[in-house]
């Protein structure tokens, strides 16, 4: 068992963003157990917080960025692998401007000043996200393969292929996450860029600050007015990009991890399917856990009733903002008699409606003591993706999006095996409640 870890203190830097080129200053300060980390804007009107998470993800070129509404952060993974290499959880980024510094295009740009910040233990268990069976996600030649492996440790083969005639040549290295090795043999590995590559960002207007000695170019002879740092650099750099994808999991992956010529856009897709199957078994742990409200409790929010009580149990409550649902479709519905009698399937109609109540309950953690209850009002953007049949576990959620005094309105979803099968916005007029 290990305990989660912060910055004692606060520390910060300066420099340049590798893309935009714009001149940034960092802080970096501890942050409670079980936050992660958390970039800041600070140089908004209000101060914008991003999780690094993978919803949080904007597709980016050649880089890892998040976004929050209009709000972005460039370049994060760098950053990312420096906490994951020091065994840091949790830690607030706060940054004035669009993108991290790159410093010499390594993670020692972060790792000295994280260092220098020292490490307080917390009073909190690490949490992991544990690969439990193989997983393989690929795009043409490039693939990444994850398969379970010790407990708590994180093992990385990395294959670095250009073909024949690149510059560059055919590395692999293996790497197994823990101790110093991280700041020795991983942390000083660079950004590369081939020079045919680094002639075309410039020319897209990326980087005009920097120079050879600033990234390192790589041509026909090696690196351009440059040199490296170790004999395999450019797979090493690899692996620490994969390494600073892999914690938008929000926690420490354990497993092993075999990569093929993968970039950030095949890390990302990695990431994505272990979000899933993570996401999956917390839903069916919750499943057979206790409910956050049964068919009674739902009964005593809600004045509907058989026929029409379409929810029959909130598994997952988050205050006023979140709600997830659950109802159990059986051929015992009433409505499947005349929908259709050959092929019974549920009426679109009908999910909305249980989507509708889901939202209303939602609202209502709100409303309980205003003595007003949420009635439907209008729906838009209603979609349906495939249809419901008896026998399926229609999985409900609802957002809010906004609640004021008269009316609210809620984002909703419903699907079947994780597959999406009707989605919709839901507006309700909040009226005053029966007295009797």
């Amino acid at each position: 068992m290990s305990r989660q870890r912060t910055i004692e203190r606060e520390t910060e830097l300066t420099g340049r963003g590798l893309f935009t080129g714009f001149p940034v200053t960092v802080r970096f300060k501890p942050a409670p157990p079980g936050t992660g980390i958390t970039f800041v804007r600070t140089d908004q009107s209000e101060p914008v917080r991003i999780p690094a998470r993978f919803e949080n993800l904007s597709k980016r070129a050649r880089r890892t960025s998040l976004r929050n509404g209009t709000a972005t952060i460039e370049t994060v993974e760098h950053c990312l692998a420096a906490a994951r290499g020091l065994e840091l959880d949790n830690l607030l980024v706060e940054l004035d401007n669009a993108e991290l510094p790159s410093g010499d295009g390594s993670a020692l740009t972060f790792v000295e000043p994280l260092q220098a910040a020292g490490v307080a233990e917390q009073d909190a268990e690490r949490e992991y996200v544990q690969i439990t069976e193989p997983i393989r996600v690929a795009d043409a030649d490039a693939e990444l393969v994850a398969w379970p492996g010790a407990p708590g440790r994180l093992e990385i083969i990395y294959e670095l292929d250009y073909g024949p005639g690149s510059p560059i040549s055919h590395q692999i290295c293996r790497f197994a996450l823990g101790g110093d090795e991280f700041v020795r043999d991983i942390a000083p590995a660079r950004t590369f860029v081939l020079e045919e590559e680094a002639r075309q960002l410039r020319a897209a207007g990326l980087g005009p600050h920097l120079t050879y000695q600033d990234i390192l170019v790589i041509g026909a002879q090696g690196p351009i007015e440059n040199s490296f740092r170790f004999a395999d650099e450019c797979v090493r750099h690899k692996i620490l990009d994969l390494v600073g994808d892999l914690m938008l999991l929000g926690c420490y992956l354990s497993g092993k991890v075999y990569a093929r010529r993968s970039g950030h856009n095949l890390n990302h897709e990695l990431v994505r399917r272990l979000h899933e199957i993570r996401a999956h078994e917390q839903f069916q742990q919750r499943l057979v856990g206790v409910p956050q409200f049964d068919a009674r409790g739902i009964q005593r929010i809600l004045p509907h009733r058989y026929p029409m009580l379409l929810v029959d149990r909130v598994i997952e409550l988050d205050g006023d903002r979140r709600a997830v649902g659950i109802k159990n479709v059986t051929i015992n519905e009433p409505f499947f008699q005349g929908h259709y009698p050959r092929q019974p399937i549920m009426p679109g109609v009908l999910i909305i409606e249980a989507l509708a109540q889901l939202g209303g309950i939602l609202l209502a953690q709100k409303l309980e003591h205003t003595g007003k209850v949420a009635m439907l009002l209008s729906l838009d953007k209603v979609k349906f993706r495939r249809p419901v049949v008896p026998g399926d576990q229609l999985v409900l959620e609802a957002r809010t999006i906004r609640l004021k005094t008269r009316t609210g309105e809620t984002r909703c979803r419903a699907t079947v095996g994780g597959e999406l099968a009707a989605e919709a916005l839901i507006r309700f007029m909040l009226v005053d409640a029966d007295p009797a």
